[in-house]
């Protein structure tokens, strides 16, 4: 007796055309091409997902840099300064106390400054 495939080549197709249903064109019509958009675009999450985190660290550093030389002091001094006194603290952290909570970056800054004299 033969296999008919009909209900399992369609819950596929219908699977591969729901996860290209925001694309545009024949890509949410056409099995084929909706296929290698989903392809490409689950290509892309992937990287991107690892990427995302190298952005957010440039995005920290670089309102810590801003807020830190407001103050007096640059970047890399503030991290190295930080170091030598053993302040364990990370970029996201330090970022987020420079944005919202100014007074206590502000007083590590100052920490940093008078251990540096």
């Amino acid at each position: 007796m033969r296999v008919k495939r009909g209900v399992p080549a369609h819950a596929k197709h219908k699977k591969i055309l729901q996860a290209a249903k925001g694309m545009q064109h024949y890509r949410t019509r056409s099995f084929r091409l909706a296929k290698q958009g989903v392809i490409k675009a689950l290509r892309y999450a992937y990287r991107d997902r690892r990427n995302r985190k190298r952005d957010l660290r440039a995005i920290w550093i670089t309102r810590i840099n801003n807020a830190s030389r407001e103050l007096g002091l640059s970047y890399s001094q503030l991290i190295n300064g930080m170091k030598k006194q053993g302040i364990t603290l990370d970029r996201k952290i330090l970022a987020d106390l420079a944005v919202n909570q100014p007074a206590a970056f502000k007083a590590i800054v100052e920490q940093v400054k008078k251990e540096a004299k």
